[in-house]
């Protein structure tokens, strides 16, 4: 009871720090905060509007070009002539001009189905793209969960070091009072003031570690001001305890955005094999084009003339030979594609393994917890006494020392594992595909 109400006493001390320069986040902002403004995830995004620009007909192949091009221009000549007869003409300042402007168009009918391949190809290039962002996004959620976890351990790490320094205050206190009546030396006065300074600096240096997890969890929002001070809803690490192993092995299978990635590059070699394959087949475009041209003479027996007209055509081909290059690129294209298969297999087994290593190191921190919440209960039954017996003169002051590093051993202990557990189920979450359930609050 009493170590309760002076945890208290500290969480009311904390809270008094001027809030006008404070922000209260819960997980919820945090995390909506981070999707809006940090810079990693928006660069995914513009990459992921490339690849949605690029699948489009006209890059596939299957719309015609039409180009436009026109030109005008002149000469300025001056002419010497001879005659057969012997008679000499000579000309100065002759000015010719021209201009014509000719529209083509042009349009591929067949090329083996490589425009419809492509276009499938683009199509899946496109969901790459979204996967990408969707990684991304899952990625920096993970960060910023697992940060915001780890403000909150810190957060706990430095309450309980501050309670260890009221201990240690409180014990100096006891000593100074037995000095003064002749119960206690100074030896052991001055022992007691040893360990306050020591658990002072331990302190210190907590709240140096507590500052950098905010400023991290700052960054990994892109907040203008890094050196905000946060401050957090939440005061305790929740953990979900009901995840189960099949349950989640099948949503990895499912939604894993790893393997769907694999299985979409996959497909993509699939499409560069069939690309390479279709120019065995013969080809068929069409063009048609329209011109006029105007010419304006300086001399002679035409003083202009003007022509327009259309012409069109179909053109049928087919590559008989190319120095072997199509079958050398088919043969590559054919290891590319084994290549990604065995990348698939192997991204399968590394999901598989961590899934199965991670959740096993979650079942194992559930039991941990169980225990070092024991733990933690009998420490504090043993301080209490210890406390009592110390004040009577009955317990030296390195038993009592020791009886107080073990309650705060006992402390970082139960905080640590529930902060490796939290990480566990963030880890799993992510892996099966259902991170973004942090965005909505009672859903896991």
């Amino acid at each position: 009871m009493k170590r309760n109400s002076m945890l208290l006493a500290v969480i009311a001390f904390i809270n008094l720090i001027p809030l006008q320069s404070q922000e209260l986040y819960d997980l919820n902002r945090c995390i909506t905060t981070g999707l809006e403004r940090n810079f990693s995830l928006l660069i995914a995004r513009n990459q992921e509007e490339i690849s949605n620009n690029n699948y489009t007909a006209g890059n596939a192949g299957f719309l015609p070009t039409l180009n436009l091009t026109s030109r005008y221009g002149g000469s300025l000549n001056d002419n010497d002539q001879t005659l057969s007869t012997g008679e000499e003409s000579s000309t100065s300042g002759i000015h010719n001009t021209s201009g014509n402007a000719t529209a083509t168009l042009g349009w591929t009918i067949f090329q083996g189905f490589s425009v419809q391949t492509t276009y499938r190809k683009l199509n899946e290039l496109k969901q790459v793209g979204e996967l990408n962002t969707k990684m991304a996004v899952e990625n920096l959620m993970a960060d910023i969960v697992s940060e915001y976890y780890l403000y909150i351990q810190q957060i706990k790490l430095y309450q309980n070091l501050s309670y260890a320094v009221m201990l240690s205050r409180e014990r100096v206190r006891i000593d100074e009072e037995r000095y003064l009546l002749g119960a206690a030396s100074k030896l052991q006065l001055l022992q007691s003031r040893v360990y306050l300074n020591t658990d002072s600096s331990r302190l210190s240096r907590q709240n140096e570690v507590l500052r950098t997890s905010q400023v991290r969890l700052s960054e990994l929002m892109a907040l203008p001001d890094l050196g905000v001070d946060i401050r957090l809803k939440d005061s305790m690490i929740y953990i979900v305890t009901n995840l189960v192993y099949e349950q989640l092995l099948e949503e990895t299978l499912k939604s894993n955005t790893s393997l769907l990635i694999a299985a979409s590059n996959r497909n993509i070699s699939q499409y560069d094999y069939r690309i390479i394959a279709s120019r065995t087949y013969p080809y068929l475009n069409f063009s048609s084009g329209y011109s006029y041209s105007y010419n304006d003479y300086g001399s002679g027996a035409l003083k202009n003339q003007q022509s327009r007209g259309m012409n069109y055509g179909l053109t049928l081909g087919i590559d008989l030979f190319d120095g072997f290059n199509r079958q050398r690129e088919k043969s590559n294209a054919q290891i590319e594609i084994e290549n990604r298969e065995h990348q698939y297999e192997e991204v399968d087994q590394q999901v598989r393994a961590d899934l199965i290593t991670i959740y096993y190191a979650y079942t194992n921190n559930l039991l941990l917890l169980k225990l070092e919440e024991q733990n933690l209960k009998t420490a504090e039954e043993n301080l209490d006494i210890a406390l009592e017996r110390y004040k009577l003169g009955s317990l030296s002051g390195l038993e009592l020392r020791e009886v107080q590093k073990s309650l705060l051993d006992a402390e970082e202990r139960l905080i640590s594992v529930e902060y490796l557990t939290k990480l566990a189920e963030i880890s799993l979450l992510q892996i099966s595909g259902r991170i973004m359930e942090y965005l909505t609050p009672g859903t896991l």
